[in-house]
């Protein structure tokens, strides 16, 4: 699998963007490995920007297509090479770097120090090849990432899945329960509170392994596979039961399920498997007693489970009848009263939470 080069300016500078040029299989990443196997150690900038000429001194100028070859050539001499900020041609080769060294850097050796100095001064990524480690580390948005070897990452993520499977069996789980109690008018505070926490967790360990399919690039064909198949629907299901559950005056703005959703993401580990945290944020109460509490959901996340109801018309439907309850209980004309619905709708939705309550 090719990856597209990110070419705006605001893409190529940020740690994402980098770390797609430089997984498996592209040519700046060949051309780092090859510098690896050479044990010679680097100095690269990815940008030609005014800023990066300023602080560079003596070397040659030229513009050449990139390529894995010559970049390691161009290595072997002492000093930086710089690219073109969307690393399709090689600009100049054995620089001297002059950021200004009032740039704080924790880092002891000259090349490393350089490399963080600059990335720092200019904004654009910097890579330095350790000549003695055989490492390459990362310089961008004030940040040092050290590049594993794809074995290492391969094994990181391979664990992660795993424990990802382990979520999701407990998610679908404690999903079902809620469903269940949903429909049959017994859903308590710590039914919803614990499929919150699993989504939460889930969404975590998934998080965590998108950086690793970045960085792997090419090999992480099948993790991305298995990491699309656990994810699911997770972050509709996430948007949906704060749509159902969040207390607010009238059904919840965009902005106000955002809002819980990032409130809940903001949570330590610890803080997340508290459940008066997740009440709180709910606008529930957050005490211990409360929390075999009966709520009842608006009905997001049963009408979700029938096919081809979009967010338009639930949002038509839970405004007019508020509750799930209400929901379940009406006729299919109440239903195709409702405006924009209609008598085509109505039955689908009438036969759909017929059959979801079995």
């Amino acid at each position: 699998m090719t990856h597209a080069l990110p070419h705006d300016h605001d893409t190529v500078h940020t740690l994402r963007g980098t770390l797609e040029r430089l997984a498996p299989g592209t040519p700046l990443r060949d051309g780092l490995d090859r510098i690896v196997r050479g044990h010679t150690g680097a100095l690269i900038v990815i940008g030609d920007e005014e800023n990066v000429t300023a602080i560079c001194d003596g070397g040659f100028e030229f513009d050449v297509p990139f390529a894995a070859t010559r970049l390691r050539e161009l290595c072997k001499m002492d000093g930086a090479v710089i690219l073109s900020s969307d690393g399709d041609r090689i600009k100049r080769a054995n620089v001297q770097l002059i950021p200004s060294p009032t740039w704080p850097t924790q880092e002891s050796g000259t090349r490393h120090r350089t490399a963080e100095r600059t990335a720092l001064h200019t904004g654009v990524p910097v890579i330095a090849v350790s000549e003695s480690q055989n490492t390459i580390t990362l310089y961008v948005e004030g940040r040092a990432h050290v590049l594993e070897q794809p074995s290492a990452i391969l094994a990181r993520s391979n664990q992660a899945l795993g424990t990802m499977e382990r979520y999701r069996n407990r998610l679908d789980q404690v999903n079902q329960r809620l469903h269940l109690a949903e429909l049959h008018h017994y859903t308590s505070v710590i039914d919803v509170v614990s499929v919150i926490q699993r989504e939460e967790m889930l969404r975590r360990v998934g998080e965590s392994i998108d950086g690793d399919v970045l960085e792997l690039g090419k090999d992480a064909k099948q993790i991305r596979i298995q990491l699309s198949e656990l994810r699911g629907d997770n972050d509709r299901e996430r948007q949906f039961i704060i749509s159902d559950y969040l207390v607010t005056d009238g059904i919840p703005t965009p902005e106000e399920v955002a809002a819980a959703l990032a409130a809940i993401s903001d949570l330590d580990d610890k803080s997340l498997m508290k459940a008066a945290n997740i009440a709180r944020i709910l606008g529930l109460p957050p005490t211990d007693e409360a929390l075999d509490e009966p709520v009842i959901p608006r009905g997001y996340r049963t009408l979700s489970r029938i096919p081809r109801v979009q967010k338009f018309l639930m949002d038509k439907l839970i405004g007019t009848f508020v509750q799930l309850d209400a929901l379940l209980a009406a006729s299919q004309e109440e239903i195709s009263a409702v405006d924009g619905v209609g008598s085509l709708w109505a039955r689908h939705i009438t036969d759909g939470l017929a059959r979801l309550r079995g």
